[in-house]
Formats: structure tokens, C-alpha cells, sequence
């Protein structure tokens, strides 16, 4: 199972945003279609990412101003898996992807520089199981 490639379990048709949509509309979106990131792209090129939780406890915090943009707050060094990587190599990915004590829950898969996909610990463990 484990060696199974990520091409083969992945979502291809990734919800996503754009850098210059304001941080509310971006959480609307996460909440909306229920999921716990957002790439960000251009054109079809990963630029960055946001998550929920981070967008969330901020806007619950009133840390942004009105009309913060996303690109002021995403990540910009995502951590992304290719689509010929094995489902063993991803959850490693996601187990060291963050220097915290977490684990990443998602992943962009990206080929070329193009973004291809995205796969969750709830891709993987559904496969598994």
C-alpha cells in the first residue's frame, strides 16, 4: 500500500486562491468547501499556501488590517511532494515538513512547478485502511 504513488490517490481538482484576494474572502472560501488549506497560485504555478487554522486564529485575534491581501500572509515556502513520490515518502514529508512538533496535513503535488494536485493524511489513511 505504502508504495502506491501519489498520482494514484491525489485530488486534481484543487480548490485554490489568488495572492491578491483580501484574507476574509479566503477564509470564507476554506470554510465554504471545508477544507484546512488553500494554495495560492498564478496562473497554474504554486506561489504559496494558507491554512485555516492560521487564517482563523488571526482573524479571531484581529491581527489583520481591513483589505490584508493573501499574499501578505501566505506561506511562501511550501513544502510539496511530486506525483511519482510514493505514499511512504509523503507521510515522511509530512512527519518533517514542519521544524514544530506537528505534522503537515496537507501537501501540494507539484510537477514542473505546476501544481497537479493535493493530498491530505486523509487521502493516505483512507487508502491504507
Amino acid at each position: 500500500m505504502l508504495n502506491k504513488k501519489v498520482k494514484d490517490i491525489m485530488t486534481e481538482d484543487v480548490i485554490t486562491t489568488t495572492s491578491d484576494i483580501d484574507v476574509v474572502y479566503a477564509f470564507e472560501k476554506l470554510m465554504k468547501y471545508r477544507i484546512s488549506s488553500l494554495p495560492v497560485v498564478e496562473g497554474d504555478k504554486l506561489i504559496g499556501i494558507i491554512t485555516a487554522t492560521d487564517v482563523g486564529h488571526n482573524l479571531i485575534l484581529d491581527k489583520y488590517e481591513l483589505g490584508t491581501s493573501v499574499e501578505e500572509i501566505m506561506i511562501t515556502s511550501v513544502v510539496t511532494v511530486s506525483p511519482e513520490d510514493t505514499l511512504e515518502n509523503a507521510i515522511k514529508i509530512m512527519k518533517e515538513g514542519v521544524s514544530s512538533s506537528g505534522i503537515l496535513n496537507q501537501l501540494p503535488v507539484v510537477e514542473e512547478g505546476k501544481l497537479a494536485g493535493i493530498i491530505s493524511d486523509g487521502d493516505i489513511i483512507q487508502e491504507i485502511f
